[in-house]
């Protein structure tokens, strides 16, 4: 068992939203659902909580009610190695969402995700102050990362 588990309180979406994010990532799976009998405050047989792993990471999802919405101030960050899995995470998560600038998206349900090439942490911290600002410059002007054109912008002269 992991030490800390993230859990994420929905209004109602909580079992719509395990389906969506464990059909995104692979090596993702549901590991219990929690649902409601005849004395429960929810209706009988919808989800209290779940319990899901994504890519081996496990969560908590509960339908709490309207009570607290998600924010920006926490995000998961999704590690990419090429621009078909930033792609393919990318346009998965936001949709029915909202893309937003520097690889941030907010999806459906609220969730803030950041979906990142481990090439920008690189590229950022390169000895040469110049190539760094250049790369940060040409993130700041992106949505969707674009790992040629952090490239392209580290390589300029």
């Amino acid at each position: 068992m992991q030490k800390i588990t993230p859990f994420l309180w929905f209004d109602g979406r909580a079992e719509e939203a395990v389906n969506f994010y464990t059909a995104i990532f692979p090596n993702s799976k549901i590991v219990r659902m929690m649902r409601y009998g005849e004395a429960g405050p929810g209706p009988k047989g919808s989800v209290m909580s779940a319990t899901f792993e994504l890519q081996g990471q496990e969560f908590i999802a509960l339908n709490g009610g309207p009570m607290f919405t998600f924010s920006p101030a926490i995000s998961f960050f999704v590690h990419c190695e090429t621009q078909e899995e930033v792609d393919k995470f990318w346009e998965k998560l936001a949709e029915g969402g909202e893309k937003q600038r520097c690889g941030w998206l907010r999806d459906k349900f609220g969730v803030s995700w950041q979906v990142v090439p481990t090439v920008l942490g690189q590229l950022l911290q390169d000895k040469d102050a110049e190539k760094s600002k250049r790369v940060m410059n040409a993130m700041l002007q992106m949505e969707k990362l674009d790992i040629a054109g952090l490239k392209r912008a580290h390589e300029q002269q």
